[in-house]
């Protein structure tokens, strides 16, 4: 889809309740159409004590209690890509609250790559049947009377996925703050000029559309924040400013990217998201295990 093409926003302007979660600095979002109950969830994140082996379910009962005290009906789990810092929630919620799990189609090559990394059997389905819905770029869906859409935003992962609802628009790692500037591109998939003309897309909506970042680190040690403007980021932005060039950001991002340590959490939640949320199946004893591979990231 052409920047020049791009679905306009609808009218629309969706109420959008944050959820922070520390552990992880990941912000989850309930979406609500104002004109109905209907609501969608995006980016949920399951806790885990990695050390002890231990999930729980802290972050994802206050989406709970939030979506139940205002009697909300949860259309759409959403993911906007296949996290490497945190692990989704999304099973849980559909099992508490219904809904659709969905993501970018782009879900079957990250299950490809990430088949092999882990050392999958036959039994691990690479087709992204795993989710219930699998968004192509510029592909139209409702919560409530809203109209939204999804746009391939590649670079990060190949199921980057930018859904715009109304004036809202939930970019995933693909963007961070203005001063946080862009996610890294050097995951298996990832590339640097693909993020940077991805980046573009989305600052080629409209200059009033709300931004909502999966991430903040509070660089400088400011105060976490996660909504900013398509037209704040396309001022301010440290990495994809207006007149940032793209073979300069491919220098900037190749050679940060290259000082960079893996995500702590990255191969739990990548044999975790890449199934939907769901942990990989049992053994013959009812034991539940995940894989660390050696030198293989």
């Amino acid at each position: 889809m052409n920047p020049k093409t791009l679905p306009l926003p609808s009218e629309s302007h969706p109420e959008v309740t944050a959820f922070f979660d520390e552990a992880t600095n990941t912000i989850s979002y309930v979406v609500r159409d104002p004109a109905s109950q209907a609501c969608a969830i995006v980016d949920s994140v399951m806790d885990i004590d990695y050390a002890a082996g231990r999930i729980s379910f802290e972050h994802a009962d206050r989406i709970i209690d939030h979506v139940r005290m205002r009697g909300l009906e949860v259309a759409w789990l959403i993911e906007t890509h296949v996290h490497a810092d945190h692990l989704s929630a999304a099973p849980y919620l559909q099992q508490k609250l219904g809904g659709r799990i969905g993501i970018g189609a782009g879900i079957v090559k990250v299950q490809e790559t990430f088949g092999k990394v882990f050392n999958e059997g036959t039994e691990f389905q690479r087709d992204g049947s795993q989710f219930d819905r699998l968004f192509s770029d510029g592909e139209r869906y409702r919560i409530g009377s809203m109209e939204a859409f999804a746009m391939h935003t590649p670079g990060h992962t190949p199921a980057c996925m930018t859904h715009v609802v109304g004036d809202a628009a939930f970019v995933g790692d693909t963007l961070f703050m203005p001063d946080g500037g862009t996610a890294r591109a050097d995951f298996p998939g990832g590339d640097a000029r693909t993020l940077y003309r991805s980046t573009r897309r989305i600052l080629s909506l409209p200059e009033r559309t709300r931004l909502f970042m999966c991430h903040d680190y509070g660089p400088g040690g400011r105060e976490i924040r996660w909504e900013t403007t398509v037209a704040e980021q396309r001022t301010n932005n440290i990495h994809v400013h207006d007149g940032a060039s793209e073979d300069a950001f491919v220098r900037m991002r190749t050679e940060r990217d290259a000082t960079l340590s893996m995500p702590r959490l990255i191969l739990p939640s990548l044999q975790v998201n890449m199934r939907a949320g769901h942990l990989p199946p049992a053994d013959d004893d009812g034991r539940i295990f995940l894989k660390v591979p050696i030198d293989a990231l």
